[in-house]
C-alpha cells in the first residue's frame, strides 16, 4: 500500500521549458520592434505633415488629419499644422489689406515709406517658413510642436 505522504513524481523537460522562455522573449522583442516601427512611422508622417504645410498650405494637414485617425501623435501635429495654416492665411489677408491702405497713404507723404508695410508682409511670410521648419525638426525627433501664437480653431 502506498504511503499517502509520498509526493507524486513529476518530470520536467528542461528543453521544452527553455524553448517556452525563448519563445516568450522573442515575441516580446517582436512587440518592441513593432512599437518602435510604429513610432518611427508616426514621426515620419508628422514630418511630412509640416513639410507639406510649408509647400502646399492647409491641404496636407487636412488630408493627414482625416486619414490617420488612429494615431494620436499624428492627429495632434496635423491639427496644429492645420490651425497654423488657417492662422497664417487669415493673418496674411488681413495684413495685406492693411499694408495696401497704409502703403497708399504713406506714398502720398513720402514714397519710400510705402515700402514699410510691404516689408511687414515679407516678414510675416518668413514666419510661415520658420514655423513649418521648426515643426518638421521637432517632429523628426518625435517631440510635440506647438506654434506660439496660433489660433486653435480645430481642437
Amino acid at each position: 500500500m502506498p504511503n499517502s505522504t509520498q509526493q507524486p513524481h513529476v518530470s520536467i523537460n528542461k528543453d521544452a521549458s527553455n524553448n517556452d522562455i525563448n519563445n516568450v522573449q522573442a515575441s516580446s522583442h517582436r512587440t518592441d520592434m513593432q512599437a518602435a516601427s510604429t513610432k518611427q512611422d508616426s514621426t515620419n508622417i508628422a514630418l511630412l505633415n509640416w513639410l507639406g504645410c510649408l509647400f502646399f498650405g492647409f491641404i496636407p494637414p487636412l488630408i493627414i488629419m482625416l486619414v490617420k485617425k488612429d494615431d494620436a501623435y499624428v492627429q495632434t501635429q496635423a491639427k496644429e499644422a492645420l490651425n497654423w495654416s488657417i492662422t497664417f492665411v487669415i493673418g496674411y489677408i488681413g495684413l495685406w489689406i492693411v499694408a495696401m491702405i497704409l502703403g497708399f497713404i504713406l506714398a502720398f507723404i513720402f514714397a519710400p515709406l510705402a515700402m514699410i508695410p510691404m516689408l511687414a508682409l515679407v516678414l510675416f511670410g518668413f514666419s510661415h517658413l520658420v514655423f513649418c521648419v521648426m515643426g518638421a525638426i521637432k517632429c523628426s525627433s518625435g517631440k510635440d510642436f506647438r506654434v506660439p501664437f496660433n489660433i486653435r480653431l480645430i481642437k
